[in-house]
């Protein structure tokens, strides 16, 4: 009687043991502003879901690659490609584990409520440059990609002199669009994932095709990574079908349709 008692205790817990659900985990995840606004809305879906709670470091690309360079250990790093391929290739990200998730190009944004200015030709967007009075944009010696697009677009078009006076740097995530909606530049040019989400803008468009230059994301797990298989989940995640209108809506296009 004892020996089928301990028998089903036995069996019960190693049925307990089998059935109850990992533990929940703490992600820490490193995201350049792009990409992050999408990021954190996929993160509340994925804590509903699974559990696993994930903590955002938001900065420019430059100084996320500083705090790794210090010894930041983040399970999930989001960066420009080049930048997570550089990393791999350094041993920083652990190999094999890159996942493009979205690329994103530059758009023109004004004040809300501002006319909205024609930028269906480069010459269009030439003829606005000339004719504002003041214009932000974010640093194209730095470590985005957005800003080397437009020094490029404005030595094509031979204005770089001419606007340099009334050009103000200031990334994005530093408050860039906000200086635009503000009233405190009349045009600005960014990527349009961290135009969208600011209140008292107005996205105008994309810089013309002949100009454009796209940033593609990509995630990869850190060579310390101590949540490998979440962190993994939560990538999944992002690129789902089910995924790519959010994508969309936040000014990115999925990688998953290219």
């Amino acid at each position: 009687m004892k020996h089928t008692l301990d028998r089903t205790l036995c069996v019960a817990v190693l049925l307990a043991a089998t059935t109850l659900p990992a533990a929940a985990a703490d992600i820490a995840v490193f995201s350049t502003g792009a990409p992050s606004a999408v990021l954190k809305v996929l993160a509340e879906k994925f804590t509903r879901d699974s559990g696993h709670r994930i903590a955002f470091t938001v900065a420019t690309p430059g100084d996320l690659q500083e705090k790794l360079a210090g010894g930041a250990t983040p399970d999930l790093v989001v960066l420009p490609a080049p930048v997570v391929e550089r990393l791999e290739k350094s041993g920083t990200l652990q190999a094999g584990s890159r996942v493009d998730l979205a690329r994103v190009g530059v758009g023109i944004v004004v004040r809300e409520g501002a006319p909205l200015p024609d930028i269906s030709s480069v010459d269009a967007v030439r003829r606005l440059l000339l004719d504002a009075k003041s214009i932000v944009h974010t640093d194209p010696n730095g470590s985005g990609f957005a800003g080397k697009t437009v020094a490029r677009m404005v030595e094509t078009m031979g204005i770089a002199d001419a606007i340099k006076p009334k050009v103000t740097i200031m990334q994005a995530i530093d408050g860039g669009v906000d200086r635009v909606a503000k009233g405190e530049a009349e045009v600005g040019m960014f990527n349009i994932s961290e135009i969208i989400p600011i209140k008292g803008v107005t996205l105008v468009g994309p810089l013309p095709p002949q100009v454009q230059g796209y940033i593609v994301f990509a995630a990869a797990l850190h060579a310390a990574n101590r949540s490998p298989a979440p962190a993994q989940a939560f990538v999944k995640l992002a690129i789902e079908p089910g995924s790519r209108e959010l994508w969309k809506t936040g000014g990115m296009e999925p990688m998953s349709e290219h």
